[in-house]
């Protein structure tokens, strides 16, 4: 009989820590992007084939987190849409874009167990799939006719790497707060035309064409993008997060 009661008081103690140290949750929240490398800059820059001329913009995100002994695993869809608009071609004229990401996100996390403390630090790298698409539109400037134009969607692989720190309000909820640096297009870059073998510089706008033009010249009016475009960013999240 004491054995018995051994065995069952052991079975628990087994049960209460495998429990204490499985973390799986659910959430969402807000994030704040601001553009780094070439995926920042002005509209005029735009309009040269420099850089994407985007501005500071919010996304919505949904996280999933499920982990044991510390070490977690977590899946994150993201959907945000970065503009920018402004005067180019020496203010004859003005253009405005907007860019579109959904992303998905893989990575594991690694968090430092406090103690006694509802305050619990992590650290994530991550890879991620981004599906870019978005619009551009012209008015009054040279060498590009007026109009609004679907810039052509786009799959690109990337990276990041983020520091977070997760309170514990209670048992089943917490708050999620990270500071994320992301490569967006660090793999699959590439240049698309309509017609690779024509003279059009609207096909420099119409894709994402972050890889240099095959045709460019120093000296020609139409193709412009003489070299890679990175687009990175800088993402400020906070979520609310459900369960263990």
């Amino acid at each position: 009989m004491k054995k018995l009661i051994l065995v069952i008081l052991f079975s628990f103690s087994l049960i209460s820590i495998s429990s204490a140290q499985i973390t799986a949750q659910v959430g969402g929240g807000l994030a704040y992007n601001l553009p780094q490398g070439d995926a920042g800059g002005t509209t005029d820059e735009f309009y040269k084939g420099t850089k994407y001329g985007l501005s500071n913009g919010v996304t919505f995100f949904a996280k999933a987190r499920a982990g044991l002994l510390g070490t977690s695993f977590f899946a994150e869809i993201d959907y945000g849409k970065l503009s920018g608009d402004g005067n180019a071609d020496e203010n004859r004229g003005k253009v405005e874009v907007s860019l579109q990401n959904f992303s998905v996100k893989l990575g594991p996390e690694i968090m430092i167990d406090i103690p006694l403390s509802p305050v619990s630090p992590y650290l994530a790298p991550y890879l991620m799939i981004n599906q870019f698409s978005g619009e551009v539109k012209f008015q009054g400037v040279s060498k590009v006719p007026s109009g609004t134009y679907d810039l052509k969607s786009a799959t690109r692989i990337g990276g990041g790497a983020a520091a977070g720190v997760l309170f514990k309000l209670n048992p089943a909820l917490k708050i999620d707060i990270s500071l994320h640096y992301q490569l967006l297009n660090l793999f699959g870059k590439q240049f698309d035309a309509v017609d690779p073998t024509s003279v059009r510089r609207l096909d420099s706008y119409t894709s994402l064409n972050d890889d240099k033009d095959p045709l460019y010249s120093s000296t020609s009016d139409e193709h412009i993008i003489s070299d890679k475009r990175s687009i990175n960013n800088i993402q400020f999240k906070v979520g609310l997060m459900f369960g263990l």
